[in-house]
């Protein structure tokens, strides 16, 4: 007879169940801070050539002749992105694009010829605000 029987206790259903330990246990390394930081800039984004440089003074320049009334904001690094400057017009309609340093955000807005304001010290316009919610109604 068992012992729980003598005591006129109930015995846990699975009291009499072998296991065998696994042979492999469940172990997962999730060990980030060793990931190679090859090609990342200091924030932890990807570092810009050149050539995205280039590309986004074509893009500001075709934003900023097209439309009226564009002033410039640099937005700082962050640990996802890079340091962004954004183009804002009249109406509210905007164009971001990644720069490599905030001097570089900064040059590239005077080579253009707009006033330009770090977005940590003017916030974003209400203007902006308002055609986004414009664009949401759409």
């Amino acid at each position: 007879m068992p012992a729980h029987a003598e005591r006129g206790t109930r015995a846990h259903p699975l009291a009499d169940v072998q296991t065998t330990p696994s042979p492999r246990p469940y172990r997962v390394a999730m060990a980030w801070w060793r990931r190679s930081k090859r090609g990342a800039a200091a924030s932890g984004a990807t570092a810009l050539s050149k050539d995205d440089l280039r590309r986004a003074r074509t893009n500001f320049k075709e934003f900023a002749t097209s439309r009226r009334g564009v002033e410039a904001f640099v937005e700082p690094a962050t640990h996802v992105t890079s340091t962004t400057v954004i183009l804002i017009a009249h109406d509210g309609e905007w164009m971001r694009r990644a720069v490599p340093s905030r001097d570089d955000g900064f040059r590239l807005a005077t080579e253009l010829q707009l006033p330009t304001y770090d977005v940590n010290q003017t916030g974003y316009p209400q203007r902006m605000r308002d055609w986004n919610s414009r664009q949401r109604g759409r």
